[in-house]
Formats: structure tokens, sequence, C-alpha cells
């Protein structure tokens, strides 16, 4: 599998609760290999194979959760 590495800024995560609510929500996702969300950077850094995984699609799931993807 080849995979990229994203990054995209989230707003709305208020607590440790937000971060692993985002967290839980790209683990559970086809394709994503590691994630590290940040409260204090409000950001998302995922490792992932575009072609299962797509940045889109990514984007979709955090919206979907009740954050807002700023990028």
């Amino acid at each position: 599998m080849q995979t990229t590495t994203t990054t995209l800024k989230i707003q709305g995560m208020t607590c440790g609760g937000c971060v692993n609510s985002v967290k839980t929500v790209l683990k559970n996702q086809t394709g994503v290999e590691k994630v590290e969300v940040s409260l204090d950077a409000a950001q998302a850094i995922i490792v992932h194979d575009p072609a299962s995984a797509s940045i889109d699609h990514l984007k979709k799931i955090i919206d979907d959760a009740g954050f807002e993807v700023t990028n």
C-alpha cells in the first residue's frame, strides 16, 4: 500500500473527548494507517492510502462527526 501524510486543520475541538472522537472516526476508515490529533494545534495528521481513503472522504468523515475542516 502506498501511503501519504495529510495534515487537516480542524475547528470545533474543545476537549480531549473531541480529540478522541476525531481519532476514532479516522482510525475506523479503511486505508488509514496512523492518526495523530492535536487539540492545541487544532489539527489531525493522517497517514493514509489515498486510493482507499481520499482527502475529500477524510474531510467528510470529520465533518459528519460534527467538526469543521478548514483546509
